[in-house]
């Protein structure tokens, strides 16, 4: 009984260092870990689940770098088949990224009641090594410590030392959050930590999974940040989805109100017009450019003017005095033909 009692007490131990480390997030400004709360539950109750339509294809897809990591839960909840089924996952993400050096770079963070890096984001940079290596994912089994991970992904994953580009190059940092279960430490303040770090956050939740929680942890807007599937059988078919949301969508292949011309910049874009039009202020309209008229009247007083009437004038008298001299003629001769009346 004594022995029930101390293994009680030593788990109950380890469960509350768990939850202390994961709020122990030294070097983050608690202001704006506290901003990033207040804000994501303002968001809270939106609907945010993104329906999947699977039919549609992303023809407008261009490639960008990211510093990608997936945190993907293998608790007892999930079972030996449904996590083959998160690998083949993670495979046809790889897949469909622009993997290298230079290009996109990816980590895997496992977790349970504990949290095991599967690799770092500078281990593997070619596609068949990374693969090869989500092959070897073991998982983990007992708890669901997600604060953890998130805690773990954000100070040895996305660091320098393991890979991570450095803010300069301004190489976007993302984390995939695959779980099927309801987290057993808290996630929002961590979470909140990590967005405000620079790392977009999306949330995958699959049958049991607790949306307040993934609420908690995605990024804003969560219409764009949160994704739901009913098994493991079909989470695969995020794939596309998430190869649309990731790769660099053109902003004006997916749709501008620009009336002449849209210029895509990263991931926005503005307006432009054609020539000899100009950018209403709304930034979107344009307006034919006003042509400035000037109209140059001679002063009629000057004397090359008074000269240059006078010569019209007289031109015009002659011409009509030759008229009347001809017509005059004509009419002479008429009466001639008629003879006397």
């Amino acid at each position: 009984m004594k022995s029930l009692f101390g293994s009680l007490v030593y788990c109950l131990f380890l469960f509350v260092s768990d939850v202390y480390g994961t709020y122990r997030l030294n070097g983050f400004d608690p202001q704006q870990v506290a901003a990033q709360s207040y804000a994501q539950r303002r968001n809270i109750a939106r609907p945010p689940l993104r329906t999947l339509d699977l039919s549609v294809t992303d023809n407008s897809c261009r490639s960008r770098p990211l510093d990608l990591v997936f945190i993907i839960d293998s608790s007892r909840s999930v079972r030996p088949g449904e996590f083959e089924k998160v690998k083949i996952f993670l495979a046809d993400m790889v897949d469909t990224l622009d993997v290298g050096p230079e290009a996109t770079r990816v980590a895997v963070v496992n977790y349970a009641s504990t949290v095991k890096i599967e690799f770092l984001l500078k281990a593997h940079l070619n596609k068949p090594n990374m693969k090869q290596a989500i092959t070897r994912i073991e998982p983990l089994a007992a708890g669901t410590m997600t604060g953890l991970a998130i805690k773990s992904a954000m100070t040895e994953a996305f660091t320098e030392e393991s890979g991570a580009r450095p803010k300069s190059k301004n190489i976007a940092k993302v984390a995939i959050i695959v779980t099927d279960g309801r987290p057993q430490d808290q996630v929002e303040e961590v979470s909140a930590a990590a967005r405000g770090s620079g790392i977009e956050i999306y949330a995958v939740g699959v049958d049991r999974a607790d949306m307040t929680s993934l609420r908690l942890m995605a990024s804003n807007p969560l219409e764009d940040h949160v994704f739901y599937v009913e098994t493991y059988g079909v989470i695969e078919k995020l794939t596309s989805k998430f190869r649309e949301t990731l790769c660099g969508v053109d902003p004006c292949a997916i749709g501008h109100d620009c009336e002449h011309i849209c210029v895509s910049s990263n991931v926005s874009h503005h307006c432009k017009c054609r020539k000899g039009y100009i950018l209403n202020l709304d930034q979107k309209t344009c307006t034919l450019k006003q042509m400035k008229v000037v109209v140059v009247v001679e002063d009629p007083c000057k004397c090359e003017a008074r000269l240059a009437f006078q010569m019209q004038t007289q031109a015009a008298l002659q011409e009509i005095t030759a008229r009347l001299t001809d017509m005059t003629g004509r009419v002479e001769q008429i009466e001639n033909i008629l003879g006397p009346v």
